[in-house]
C-alpha cells in the first residue's frame, strides 16, 4: 500500500506544484483567457494565494515524508489541498463550469484518501 500511497502523492504533487506555478506566473487575465474563466471572480491577490497554497501544498505531499523531517506534514498538506479542491468545486459548481467538476472532485477524492491514510493506517 505504500507505494500506492506514493504513487499518489508523487503525481498530485506534479498536478499541484504545476497548476500553482502557473497561477503565480502568469497574470489573472491570462489565466482567464486559457481558460481558467473562474479567475475573473477572484483579485490578483486571491488568484496568487491559491497558486502559493497549491505549490506549498503539492510539494507539502512529497519532501516531508521522503526526507523523513517532520513527516506528519505530508497528510496536513493533503487535508489543506483537499479543502482548495471543496474550495474549487464548490466555485465551478456556482459558475455551472460542469466540465471542471469532474476533476476537481477526483482530486479531492485523492487528497482526502492521501490525508486518511497517511495519518491512519499508512502514518510514515
Amino acid at each position: 500500500m505504500d507505494v500506492v500511497l506514493w504513487i499518489i502523492a508523487g503525481v498530485l504533487a506534479a498536478v499541484f506544484v504545476a497548476s500553482g506555478l502557473l497561477k503565480l506566473a502568469l497574470p489573472r487575465a491570462r489565466l482567464t483567457a486559457s481558460g481558467m474563466a473562474w479567475a475573473e471572480d477572484l483579485d490578483d491577490g486571491q488568484v496568487k494565494a491559491i497558486g502559493a497554497a497549491e505549490v506549498l501544498g503539492g510539494l507539502g505531499l512529497v519532501l516531508p515524508a521522503a526526507t523523513g523531517i517532520v513527516p506528519v506534514l505530508t497528510p496536513i498538506a493533503a487535508a489543506g489541498l483537499a479543502v482548495v479542491m471543496v474550495g474549487a468545486t464548490l466555485t465551478h459548481v456556482r459558475r455551472r463550469e460542469g466540465r471542471a467538476v469532474p476533476v476537481t472532485l477526483v482530486l479531492l477524492g485523492l487528497t482526502v484518501f492521501l490525508a486518511v491514510m497517511r495519518f491512519g493506517p499508512s502514518a510514515s
